[in-house]
């Protein structure tokens, strides 16, 4: 369990998460019960206000949640268990937070450029490229969030084999 949480931190600081949130949502994520958010902060070491702000985070996400233990009036938290319902969140949200603000960024350069005469035409496909790439992605996201979980399983079992069904074409 401590290997799996410091790992999970290690790879969340590579994510671009706080080392903290990742080590607090890989013990949540572990452990069978809610914990208290005192709990969290001795088994992981760290001082209760960062584990304060570190829950407010995952809550913002969705990958956690507050829940009350009968007899005790703090406030626990648990993860949620199910990793497709995960996946699914931090994919939806790093979309929001990531890709949707580049994309409106992207169609504005794009609207700008092609009326400033002192961008160059190499410059401004450039510009147009990256966005059609980006909107390409954004389209691929949206109609695999829509397939049903066990169509996405089956598709991604594929993996490569899809190409022989799609005909190799380089």
């Amino acid at each position: 369990m401590q290997k799996y949480i410091l790992h999970w931190g290690e790879m969340g600081t590579r994510w671009g998460v706080n080392r903290t949130v990742a080590q607090i949502h890989a013990l949540l994520y572990l452990s069978p019960e809610p914990l208290a958010a005192e709990e969290i902060a001795e088994t992981l070491s760290v001082a209760r206000s960062n584990v304060s702000t570190s829950i407010k985070e995952l809550q913002s996400w969705g990958l956690i949640r507050a829940s009350q233990v009968l007899g005790d009036r703090r406030d626990h938290f648990e993860s949620l268990k199910d990793l497709w319902q995960m996946f699914n969140i931090i994919i939806e949200e790093r979309k929001r937070r990531e890709i949707d603000p580049t994309l409106s960024m992207l169609r504005n350069c794009e609207l700008e450029a092609s009326v400033d005469k002192e961008t160059p035409e190499e410059i401004k496909q450039r510009i147009t490229d990256v966005l059609e790439f980006m909107e390409t992605i954004s389209s691929w996201y949206e109609q695999m969030h829509k397939l049903p979980k066990p169509t996405l399983l089956k598709l991604l079992k594929l993996g490569s084999k899809i190409t022989g069904l799609l005909g190799k074409k380089d």
